[in-house]
This record gives structure tokens, sequence and C-alpha cells, in this order.
């Protein structure tokens, strides 16, 4: 009988906005290089992603204005906050991402980070933008079931 390892995860940082400003076609998960104090500041969670996108650069990902604040404790050869990361995927699902961005318009947005097993992992999605009626739509939606579940709440509530 085989043990299987418990897959241990631990969520740094969600991009609301992209969940916001665009429709989710497609997941993956791709390692990303870090270099020197990038991973403790990586790992306290102070990344964002407020402008960051992903490109595709000599058949190659790269995150492109991702955020990582400069480690507190680093000495001078602190990493540039700004820099371009390189992200990891293999060369098929690169390929047919850029393929897709191509083709028809959609682009590649990074929606989560968090290390995995003691690994840096970024989440990112092909995805296309949303028009302000979606946003609109999706906004009513999420404020109709809040007060569908407030009402339950309510009328299940013990009087006393």
């Amino acid at each position: 009988m085989v043990a299987l390892a418990k897959i241990k995860e631990k969520m740094i940082i969600r991009n609301r906005k992209a969940f916001h400003d665009y429709e989710m076609i497609e997941r993956f998960e791709a390692g990303i290089v870090l270099h020197g104090t990038e991973v403790k500041s990586f790992r306290r969670g102070q990344v964002n992603f407020k402008d960051g996108y992903i490109k595709v650069i000599d058949g190659e990902l790269w995150v492109v204005n991702m955020h990582v604040s400069p480690y507190e404790h680093g000495s001078i050869y602190n990493h540039d906050p700004i820099r371009a990361r390189k992200l990891l995927l293999h060369k098929r699902e690169i390929k047919r991402l850029a393929r897709k961005i191509e083709e028809s318009g959609l682009t590649v947005v990074p929606l989560s980070a968090y290390f995995k097993n003691g690994v840096a992992k970024v989440e990112i999605a092909l995805a296309r933008g949303k028009k302000t009626y979606d946003k609109r739509k999706d906004i009513a939606k999420r404020d109709a079931h809040r007060d569908a579940q407030r009402e339950l709440k309510n009328k299940f509530r013990i009087k006393i």
C-alpha cells in the first residue's frame, strides 16, 4: 500500500481585479523564477499584481510589471521590484498560449501566487476582456445573491 504525500499549499496573493475585468477561459499553474531576497518577500505576501500582465518573448512566458517589494532586511544586493520574471511551463503549453493570443485576441493574466511544496507558483489564465455591460451584470448577480442569502439567514433566525 502506497501512502500519498499531502500537498501543502499556502496562498500568498490573489488578483481580484482580474476576475472583475476578464472572463477566464482556461487556467494553468506555472512555476516562477525568483532571485535572492525575492523569495522572502514573496513568502511574506509582498506581491502586487495590479498592473501585471503576461507576455510571450522568444518562446518564453514572462510576467511583466508584477511588483515584489524589496526585502526589508536585505542588503544592497536587493532585487529590482518591477523586473520581468520568467514563468515555467511546458513548451507545448507556451506555444498553444502564444497561438491563442495571436489568433483570437485573448490575453494571459496572473490570477494568484502561492507556494506549493516549497516551490513558488503562479496561477495564470487565458482570458477575454469583459465589456462594461458584462461587468454590470456580474455586479447585479452578486448583489442579488447576497440579498437572497441575507433573507434566508433572517428567515431562519431563532427569535427569543
